[in-house]
This record gives structure tokens, C-alpha cells and sequence, in this order.
């Protein structure tokens, strides 16, 4: 089987999300949106891979807003709707962040910009923890979804839902991908100040990371294996 991971930046490794698939042996290719030379312009076009070549789709995250069509519109457009038709033809989506937010959007929900923020490690009250466990989940966005027709909201915190399943399709609001090199990378390109501007110190989050990388992995695990087998169907139970 194989996978396509959707990096919009080049700061969105698949981390522990990309090995478990490769531990299940998925064949896995990633198409990058904006390479590191675009970052600071961003609305650049791309052409998206054949979705049928695939198996299952993980759009990730990326530091712009899913509803901005005016700042990433020429790239963010045509996505939504390469999701729409990968879905409508019983494709399943691993939506992480960002990704997921774009398939609120390209099933009929929306996306805007939240009261507030969530940033950190954070606990959430889930439905099924069989498939979203409660936590803590890394979470770094400034936006929410409206969970989209036919969705069933499975996960969510006082500030921004968390999760919803469609057909075969899962989307989370959270970072099950996050590791420290990840969170590094994120800091060292503009991520430090948003957390100060947070109230917080992005060194202690950094140490919190490391230090918590054997539990946080575990729940990875266990997301991706309850994806894999109870909702989008591609392995046996």
C-alpha cells in the first residue's frame, strides 16, 4: 500500500505519524506546497499528485490560515478540491492540523479564525478514545472548524473542536506528528516568538517534548493503528 503525506512547508516532517505507516509497511512519498525559498511569499501554484496512485492521504499542517485564500488562495483552492474528489471517491484522509481543516472546508464546512489560540500540550475530551485518545496532544493553531455535514465530531476542548470522522476519513486538530525535531524546527522558523507571545517559554516546551517522546509516541501508535483498521478500513482489526 501506499501513502502520500501533503508537507505544505518544509518544516512539516511526518515524524512519528510516517513511521508507524512505514511500520505497516505503507510505501510512503510526500509532494512539499512551498518549498523554504517561497515561505516568505507563499502563494505559489503546485500540481497535485494523482490521488489514485494512492492508498490514503495525510495532509499536514502549515503555518497559514485554511481560510486564507487571499495569502496561499492559488495553491489552497485547488487542494480543497483535490480532497473533495479524493474523498467523494471513497479515498480515505488522515487530515492533521491544517489538513484536517481543509477537509472540513472541502466537505462543506468552514474554517475561521478561533477566539483564541491553543498552543502546547493540551488534554482532550473525546467520545471514542479507542480512536482519538484524550491526550495531552501537542496543539499549535489560531483557527477551528464547523465540522462539515455527515461528520460526526468525535473530540474536542473548550476552545476549537478537536475531531471528526466522515466515511473513511479522520480529522484531527491536534499534532499526533510532533516530536522535538519537529517542534524545533517550528521555533526556529517563527514558532519561538508565537509561543512567547503565548506567555510561554519555548525552551521549557522544547524540554517538555523531549521528555514526554515515549508516551506522546505511544498515542501516535495507537491514532494511526485505529485509523488504519476501524475507519478508513485498509487493515484487519
Amino acid at each position: 500500500m501506499r501513502v502520500l503525506f501533503i508537507q505544505h512547508d518544509h518544516v512539516s516532517p511526518l515524524g512519528p505519524v510516517g513511521e508507524r505507516f512505514a511500520h505497516h509497511g505503507f510505501t510512503i512519498d510526500t509532494h512539499l506546497v512551498v518549498p523554504e525559498s517561497a515561505f516568505a511569499a507563499p502563494n505559489i501554484a503546485t500540481d497535485f499528485p494523482a490521488f489514485a496512485d494512492y492508498d490514503v492521504l495525510v495532509p499536514l499542517g502549515a503555518p497559514w490560515g485554511a481560510w486564507d485564500d487571499a495569502c496561499i488562495g492559488r495553491w489552497l483552492l485547488p487542494e480543497i478540491a483535490w480532497l473533495r474528489d479524493a474523498v467523494d471517491s471513497g479515498m480515505p484522509v488522515l487530515g492533521i492540523c491544517f489538513g484536517g481543516q481543509l477537509l472540513a472546508r472541502a466537505l462543506g464546512g468552514s474554517v475561521s479564525p478561533a477566539p483564541r489560540g491553543e498552543i502546547g500540550w493540551t488534554s482532550v475530551w473525546s467520545d471514542d478514545p479507542t480512536l482519538v485518545g484524550e491526550g495531552p496532544w501537542f496543539q499549535f493553531h489560531y483557527d477551528r472548524w464547523v465540522v462539515p455535514p455527515g461528520a460526526v465530531e468525535i473530540a474536542r476542548t473548550p476552545a476549537a473542536s478537536q475531531a471528526f470522522v466522515v466515511g473513511r476519513s479522520l480529522a484531527v486538530q491536534f499534532h499526533p506528528e510532533l516530536d522535538a525535531a519537529g517542534l524545533q524546527g517550528w521555533l526556529d522558523w517563527g514558532g519561538a516568538s508565537k509561543v512567547r507571545d503565548d506567555g510561554q517559554d519555548p525552551e521549557i516546551m522544547l524540554a517538555q517534548t523531549v521528555a514526554t517522546a515515549a508516551a506522546a509516541r505511544a498515542r501516535t501508535n495507537a491514532l494511526v493503528d485505529a485509523f488504519l483498521t476501524d475507519v478508513a478500513g485498509l487493515l484487519p482489526r
